[in-house]
């Protein structure tokens, strides 16, 4: 049986990861690390209670103590490390948190495990792998043409930005200096099931749902590179399983809109699966408001490396993961509620 030590893994893209990759795998194992900030649910894991293949651990990943003894303990044969502060906004109003997270935890992170790697010897040593999943806002923001690559310079424009950079260069330095075995992955803007709903996609769901003001920065024409999180969820276990070593794979959806079309496109398939002609069409529901402090205007992912060299490609078009995301919200408005009034946190960290 496979071992992986995945830290984050009861956030949005970590639970998916996690849920996903064990349902695939009849002989994974993941012993799964997570700090159950704000936005780490153990609603998301539900489904895995009694599973003996799945070890959830509350912890933070700048506590080498914890580290060292799970690596110790369940002698992983990867790590895979989602655990990050990730919002934009919360970094630009409290920049300190994301340092320690996202800079001070992942350099933990890899000297725990550079440390333990060292120790090992034969196949476990030549197999063994440090998955980092980062952001495509590293780069920077684009013009109206052109994509991200894997060589493009970094230019982070948010504290958040800026402390993900750190960790990828980390990442990078840890391979270089120490021929420890890395893999990095960057990904456009993510979406679908068990996103915390701060977030664009799940904010605009619930506010039209309720007939409630949808907020949007600006004009409305920052334009993202959408990702379906089952698809990102194939991906990172394609690069896992075949990528090189030290190499960066960039992923993407291939599904540019604008900030206003994905709004409408929410409030036009609400329309249709929730109308209610007394208070009429969801659009106008939309807000303009002050646009956010640097925000960047344009992301666009160039996945070329990872389809030709690896083989992956994005199941989801936009237009179909947006209604399977859709239809997951409004079947799961109890998860919602729990979400928003705090009570999924393992039952206040009781850990049930």
């Amino acid at each position: 049986m496979r071992t992986l030590l995945v830290t984050g893994g009861a956030g949005f893209i970590g639970g998916n990861y996690v849920l996903r990759s064990l349902a695939l795998d009849p002989e994974l194992r993941i012993i799964n690390l997570d700090l159950l900030t704000y936005a780490g649910n153990l609603d998301t894991l539900k489904p895995l209670r009694g599973n003996q293949r799945h070890v959830f651990i509350h912890g933070d990943i700048t506590d080498a103590e914890r580290v060292n003894s799970l690596l110790d303990q369940y002698a992983p044969d990867a790590v895979v490390n989602f655990a990050a502060e990730s919002h934009v906004d919360r970094s630009i109003d409290g920049p300190a948190e994301f340092v320690l997270t996202n800079v001070v935890g992942t350099l933990n992170l890899l000297q725990c495990s550079l440390d333990w790697w060292k120790n090992q010897s034969g196949p476990a040593r030549e197999a063994f792998r440090f998955l980092h999943i980062s952001t495509d806002e590293v780069y920077g923001s684009l013009g109206d043409t052109g994509a991200f690559s894997e060589t493009s310079p970094y230019a982070p424009n948010s504290p958040y930005a800026a402390s993900k950079a750190g960790s990828d260069h980390l990442v990078r330095a840890f391979h270089h200096t120490y021929d420890f075995p890395t893999l990095t992955t960057n990904c456009s803007n993510n979406y679908g099931p068990y996103q915390f709903p701060e977030k664009l996609i799940p904010l605009i769901i619930l506010n039209a749902l309720e007939y409630k003001p949808l907020p949007v920065y600006g004009d409305g024409q920052q334009v993202r590179d959408w990702l379906f999180v089952q698809d990102h969820v194939d991906a990172i276990n394609t690069v896992l399983d075949r990528g090189v070593v030290g190499e960066v794979y960039n992923v993407g959806g291939s599904s540019e809109r604008t900030n206003m079309q994905v709004v409408h496109g929410i409030c036009d398939a609400l329309d249709r699966r929730r109308p209610d002609e007394s208070r009429g069409e969801r659009r106008a529901l939309v807000e303009y408001v002050a646009d956010r402090p640097g925000h960047d205007r344009r992301y666009a992912i160039d996945c070329s490396k990872l389809s030709g060299e690896l083989g992956w490609r994005p199941s989801f078009s936009f237009a179909t993961g947006l209604e399977r995301t859709i239809d997951w919200y409004l079947e799961n408005l109890e998860w919602i509620q729990r979400v928003k009034d705090g009570s999924y946190q393992g039952e206040r960290l009781g850990l049930v």
